[in-house]
């Protein structure tokens, strides 16, 4: 039976969501039915489709008590909207559905898990408890489990907190256990994964603190993510309040990945590497599934929490996921790149070779905020370069601004010209493998964000563009030199 809760904000996305124009969305980013949407939730194969749900609330583009909306996918780029699945309708969850995932059970039904908020008074304070919540369902209408919920404070390891334990993310070994990984706050202040286990998906039992922050990622982690990969094992996990340190984690909002070895005998989880998932400005709380013909594919939300204020005015929905990634593990780091699916969608090549380039340029046929567009550089024989940059989203006034300086490899995005009238950040760099000055940049664009794929994946760089639409120039430039650059670009169409 559906709840008035659920049944009022499914009339309210669907009176409302058709209501904006699609000229006002990205072309295949992900957005919210209609108002608020942040973390991916249930990122999962069913009956043959790939579903996603996301952390929504549909009566304003503000964070509020948190729905579940819902989409699926045959490709990864184009979408079909379904109806919003969970709504906080119970005592266990009356706060919000807050983040989860999702698989499909033997039997041919979806299971759904997720964080359940409560608040209640304590010694004249609210205070806010978390616990982990079971809905099943056909992939459209979900019944929440009599049995909610079924992880709580005494399913927590010593010097855990209850009132920061959320984000269960689900899966279905082989042999046909059931495993998930949530995170908690521990005593000191840092987060920690948690690995959990059941027979059947409902009855569930603690096994132990995988991998603990001790507060030298950030503090608190969130949307955790565990899984293999090339014969390595990998964790997500999004920390809050990072520390910069070098180039390579920035301060605020992080995504980290760890690249170890999980023993099975003792249940230990080894890290041999730790770095950064994204390194631009707007990525957070990256989710995985494993596709149907074997790929690794990721989405996470292309923002900041330090950002979410920045909206345009009189906007009527907020947020958006990323391009679909595929990973590997190439050379002990993670290699993202853009579903090849993607590449179905391309339209109008336009291809320049051997371009000797010294002052800024624009090349005819090259520009656009709708594109796909690979650019490679290097410098001619016997001469070095100082720096060489791409300007994008151009109009005399506006620019977003990438630059590579070959000396010492950094890679500088900068943003600070496109038109937010925020005080935000808006400048980041980066290291890039250095290739004796040899680079290549691979650009999405997509009305309002870029993510930038460098050397073929080894880095990825996500940010959103506050230029207007009409802000499409795109230049290219290099300084101290003269460098030899191939173009390969293409519109995008996706019917």
């Amino acid at each position: 039976m559906m709840s008035e809760e659920l049944r009022k904000a499914r009339e309210f996305e669907a009176a409302y969501g058709p209501q904006i124009p699609e000229s006002e969305r990205p072309l295949f980013h992900v957005t919210a039915g209609v108002g608020w949407l942040n973390d991916p939730n249930g990122f999962s194969v069913y009956r043959g489709e790939y579903h996603l749900f996301y952390q929504y609330h549909p009566y304003s583009t503000r964070w509020g008590p948190m729905h579940w909306g819902h989409l699926k996918t045959q490709d990864f780029v184009k979408w079909e909207r379904l109806p919003v699945a969970l709504a906080p309708d119970c005592d266990y969850d009356r706060a919000g559905c807050w983040s989860g995932g999702a698989l499909e059970l033997p039997d041919g039904r979806q299971l759904l898990m997720y964080t359940g908020r409560r608040t209640q008074e304590e010694n004249g304070r609210e205070v806010a408890y978390q616990t982990q919540c079971l809905a099943v369902g056909d992939g459209r209408d979900y019944q929440k489990y009599e049995g909610n919920p079924v992880l709580t404070a005494e399913n927590l390891p010593s010097g855990a907190s209850p009132y920061d334990f959320r984000d269960p993310k689900i899966w279905r070994e082989p042999d046909g256990t059931y495993h998930a990984v949530t995170v908690t706050r521990m005593e000191d202040g840092g987060g920690a994964v948690l690995l959990y286990a059941s027979d059947d998906g409902f009855a569930w039992r603690f096994e132990r603190v995988l991998t603990r922050c001790r507060n030298e990622y950030g503090t608190m982690w969130e949307c955790p993510d565990f899984f293999s990969l090339d014969g390595q094992q990998v964790i997500f996990v999004s920390p809050m309040e990072m520390r910069p340190m070098g180039l390579e984690f920035h301060v605020g909002y992080g995504a980290v990945y760890m690249l170890g070895r999980y023993h099975q005998g003792d249940g230990a989880f080894s890290r041999e590497t730790v770095r950064s998932l994204d390194y631009g400005l707007d990525f957070y709380a990256a989710q995985t599934l494993e596709t149907l013909d074997g790929r690794r594919v990721m989405i996470a939300w292309m923002q900041n929490w330090a950002t979410v204020a920045c909206q345009t005015h009189g906007a009527r929905c907020f947020g958006e996921m990323t391009i679909p990634r595929e990973l590997s593990i190439r050379d002990g780091q993670l290699i993202q790149n853009p579903v090849r699916e993607l590449e179905r969608y391309r339209v109008n090549p336009v291809i320049y070779r051997d371009i000797l380039l010294t002052e800024e340029i624009s090349l005819e046929g090259v520009r656009g905020r709708v594109l796909d567009m690979t650019v490679s550089v290097a410098p001619t024989s016997g001469n070095g370069y100082r720096a060489f940059k791409v300007r994008v989203a151009k109009d005399g006034e506006r620019e977003i601004a990438v630059q590579y300086t070959p000396d010492d490899g950094v890679i500088t995005l900068d943003r600070s010209r496109c038109g937010a009238a925020y005080d935000i950040t808006n400048v980041r760099k980066f290291l890039a493998r250095r290739r004796d000055g040899e680079l290549k940049l691979r650009f999405i664009m997509d009305r309002h964000s870029l993510e930038l794929f460098v050397n073929d994946g080894e880095q990825a760089a996500s940010l959103l563009l506050y230029a207007p639409e009409s802000a499409e120039g795109l230049t290219f430039e290099a300084e101290g030199g003269i460098v030899r650059m191939n173009i390969e670009k293409y519109g995008l169409e996706v019917p």
